[in-house]
């Protein structure tokens, strides 16, 4: 049996797809931990997001070969593999734009909950700091004030 080239590409977008729909779940997920404010559950997600990535980063260098070559210019096994082939491209590209889409919808919540965080944080040094200068004993030099009924 003739060996194409053809088929390697096949096998490395099924290998691509596979991956990017790996990272659209984890997307998913990871939307939710935001929401729920688990950020243990969610650093140890990045960490799995961070290993998809790497292994899409060396699918993308197996493609390398392939890119400039027009599809008509490339021998293919038969006619339905070039199909098959072409819809696994096709859908690469929706999943890929699927995945920036919820990268940025994440990143404009992570970033949300951490100026409402930080919102809260500062109100509650507000606080501590009026709270605390009602306990200090008043600076010498301080007048004090006796409203005691007399």
């Amino acid at each position: 049996m003739d060996d194409f080239p053809t088929d390697h590409l096949y096998e490395f977008l099924r290998a691509k797809r596979s991956c990017l729909t790996q990272l659209r779940d984890l997307s998913h997920r990871q939307m939710e931990l935001i929401d729920g404010g688990d950020m243990t559950r969610l650093l140890d997600l990045l960490v799995v997001k961070q290993r998809m990535i790497e292994q899409l980063q060396r699918i993308e260098r197996a493609l390398d070969p392939f890119r400039g070559d027009p599809p008509e210019a490339r021998r293919w096994r038969s006619a339905e593999v070039k199909q098959r082939c072409a819809d696994e491209a096709e859908q690469c590209e929706l999943l890929l734009a699927e995945v920036m889409n919820r990268e940025k919808q994440g990143e404009a919540l992570l970033t949300r909950r951490r100026d409402e965080v930080a919102h809260r944080l500062q109100g509650a040094h507000r606080a501590a700091q009026a709270r605390q200068s009602y306990l200090e004993p008043p600076q010498d030099g301080a007048c004090q004030l006796d409203v005691s009924a007399g």
